[in-house]
C-alpha cells in the first residue's frame, strides 16, 4: 500500500490513545513526513478540552495498523 490511504480504515497511537477511523485527506508535509486526517470511529475525550473530539491528524509514524477500505454493510 502507498502513502495515500484515503478511505481506509486505521487503528492507530494518538497522545497515549488507541483509535481506530477512517482516513479522509493524506498530505506530505514539509520535511516528506505524510499526515492523516482521520475521522474517528468513536469520538475521545482529552482532559485539556471541554468536548470531545471526532478527527485527528495522524502521522505515518503512529500507526499501528491498516485495514483498508472497508466495505460498508
Amino acid at each position: 500500500m502507498g502513502w495515500n490511504k484515503e478511505g481506509s480504515t486505521i487503528k492507530a497511537e494518538y497522545l497515549g490513545y488507541e483509535v481506530v477511523g477512517v482516513v479522509l485527506d493524506s498530505r506530505v508535509k514539509y520535511g516528506g513526513k505524510v499526515q492523516y486526517t482521520v475521522k474517528l470511529d468513536e469520538p475521545v475525550m482529552f482532559r485539556w478540552r471541554s468536548e470531545p473530539t471526532d478527527t485527528v491528524l495522524i502521522d505515518e509514524d503512529e500507526v499501528l495498523m491498516d485495514f483498508g477500505v472497508l466495505a460498508e454493510v
